[in-house]
């Protein structure tokens, strides 16, 4: 038994072992910094506003939310932000390429950032993937259909699960974007920039025109395309006429709409000023994205009712429809301009992530090898596109959508999480309290309170964070998600039960555990470590951004969830087979972790 206890006890230390950051290599980095504030804002819109806009608007008003499409972008667009404030503090924390992946493994150890990362690759390369399949559907409908119809006779693809077509238009433009990305960042971000300003023009044409040719609710209150009424295929009629159950289906999938804003984080490490630009380009971007969806959804619906849409291109359809039809070219050509600039944000993102796994041994590190010349790593760049264009010839987009967007809301739970961990984790910074006399020894025992000292919990011994109340923090957060996962599945799947007695006694009760939980760990000492931005409403936010997230993601459908254990059991291979073995941090001495991360120094 002993031996097999200190292998358990081995195995899991190798998973908890956590990656060590110090002052000298925060700022320093083998690629080019080059990219200022507005680069980085031009870089988090291009990314965003591409297939979300031009594509996504049709196939959700269309099959799950009609013009209640608008409230399915707020609610999408609010999670995004929860998780846009927990990524900013971690871009201030720690400017390195990687985003969530290294702030997952800086924090809760080893295995939960490989998760992390084996996520952010499937986002990432289905990210290119679907929007290179919404360009090419683009410049289908330029030809009327022509293209995909000589495919779909020239080269069937009738097996389920696939698209019916292979999409070889889509791998070309995949193939264009990773010889250019190859050449280094500058470039990239300039034509980004270029492709963005095109994009943001077309949008706000989109939506003048279409709130002038459809029907402007400050003229009239009988707008009959929201006010359509039931028929066969058109739900319940109305303004949600498929109901709020799928309303909330369609947040789910428009989540999909708003994942580009994390290659910001990505390319952290490229940034002149990481700290004080990544935070702030990221809620600009989220906030010039809500805004583009909204109205061009409000626009889209007003000309065209929800079930006429086109579900490939509807924006260039619905001005044919009000009888703009000149209209529809230049829409057309500036949505691809805009998903060429989605699709170059995906594919900077997609090679960072690769790049630091790599760096860090948990995947084959010669992936990890940086250009001399340009400073890229130019073999993680070739083999995420590889992978983005062999996704993008077999399957179709709205497969891709679903399981971007379950790899996307396990990313942005983990990072709430780690926020928490961070927050009221110690550091040596916050033993210069004036309080530390009374922190006794005894408060070092990792135990909970027992039912004599429950009063620790409301006014705790020290006023800085201590392995006990860290640990308190770990485990009552711990219980908090578990009871944020158990309501999630009782209102998705309650039905008519919710409205029971007993249905709702289970809701009040769940709920009630969650408040009281939220409010013993905001009672918790936190650090008092300064940065140059820190997540508000610590844990409110961080909570928030989780139980929104859970939710979305049991909405999903079940085989999405199927693709993705199947990554999942990839990535197990992965680790276990080759990243357990040739971690880089095996190789890092033994540090104490209350002094960690020194990434910024305090005042």
């Amino acid at each position: 038994a002993i031996p097999i206890n200190n292998m358990w006890s081995s195995l899991i230390q190798k998973f908890a072992r956590k990656k060590v950051i110090e002052d000298s290599q925060a700022e320093s980095s083998d690629l080019q910094r080059c990219l200022s504030t507005f680069d980085l804002v031009a870089v988090g819109v291009g990314s965003t506003l591409g297939a979300g806009v031009y594509v996504l608007t049709g196939s959700v008003a269309k099959t799950d939310a009609g013009p209640a499409m608008i409230l399915s972008f707020t609610i999408a667009a609010f999670a995004s932000m929860l998780a846009g404030l927990c990524y900013s503090e971690f871009g201030a924390r720690v400017p390195k390429a990687g985003s969530a992946y290294i702030y997952s493994y800086v924090t809760v150890g080893e295995l939960g950032g490989f998760i992390i990362g084996w996520n952010l690759v499937l986002e990432y390369i289905i990210g290119v993937s679907s929007v290179a399949r919404a360009w090419s559907s683009n410049l289908d409908s330029l030809t009327g259909g022509a293209i995909a119809n000589a495919s779909r006779a020239a080269m069937p693809m009738n097996i389920q699960g696939f698209a019916t077509y292979p999409d070889f238009l889509a791998v070309g433009l995949i193939v264009l974007v990773t010889i250019l990305l190859s050449t280094g960042m500058g470039v990239s971000s300039k034509l980004m920039t270029v492709l963005t300003a095109i994009n943001i023009l077309v949008l706000i044409f989109c939506a003048v025109a279409g709130f002038i040719k459809g029907e402007p609710i400050i003229k009239t209150s009988d707008v009959k395309n929201w006010q359509v009424s039931a028929a066969p295929g058109r739900g319940n009629g109305g303004f949600m006429p498929y109901g709020f159950s799928k309303m909330m289906e369609g947040a789910a999938s428009c989540f999909y709409a708003f994942v580009g804003f994390d290659t910001i984080a990505c390319v952290g490490e490229e940034a002149k000023n990481p700290s004080k630009s990544i935070p702030r380009s990221i809620i600009i971007t989220l906030l010039v994205c809500l805004l583009a969806y909204v109205t061009v959804s409000a626009s889209l619906t007003l000309m065209q009712p929800y079930y006429l849409l086109d579900v490939n291109a509807p924006l260039p359809i619905a001005f044919i429809h009000v009888g703009f039809g000149w209209a529809s070219k230049p829409v057309a050509v500036g949505s691809m301009c805009a998903l060429m600039a989605s699709v170059l944000g995906a594919a900077v993102g997609m090679p960072r992530i690769v790049f630091s796994m790599a760096r860090d041994g948990l995947i084959f590190k010669f992936l990890g090898r940086v250009m001399d010349s340009n400073g890229t790593p130019v073999i993680a760049t070739i083999v995420s596109g590889f992978f983005s264009a062999f996704m993008a010839l077999i399957f179709d987009l709205s497969d891709l959508v679903k399981m971007m967007s379950i790899g996307t809301l396990m990313a942005y739970t983990l990072v709430a999480c780690s926020v928490l961990l961070l927050r009221f984790r110690p550091d040596k910074v916050d033993e210069s309290c004036e309080d530390s006399i009374n922190h006794s020894a005894s408060d070092e025992v990792l135990l909970l309170p027992s039912a004599y000292d429950f009063k620790q919990l409301w006014k705790p011994v020290s006023c800085y964070p201590t392995n006990t109340s860290n640990f308190q923090t770990m485990f009552y957060t711990s219980i908090t998600v578990a009871t944020m996962v158990l309501l999630s599945v009782l209102l998705i799947l309650g039905g008519g039960n919710l409205s029971k007695w007993w249905g709702i006694l289970l809701i009040v009760v769940m709920v009630v555990i969650i408040l009281t939980l939220a409010v013993i760990i905001a009672r918790q000492p936190q650090s008092r470590k300064v940065l140059l931005f820190k997540t508000p409403l610590v844990p409110c936010i961080p909570l928030c951004s989780i139980f929104f997230n859970i939710y979305l993601m049991l909405k999903l459908p079940g085989a999405t969830w199927i693709r993705f254990g199947v990554w999942m059991v990839v990535g197990a291979v992965m680790y276990f087979g080759y990243g357990i073995f040739h971690s880089t941090t095996q190789q890092q001495p033994m540090v104490d972790e209350t002094a960690w991360p020194q990434t910024q120094k305090s005042e």
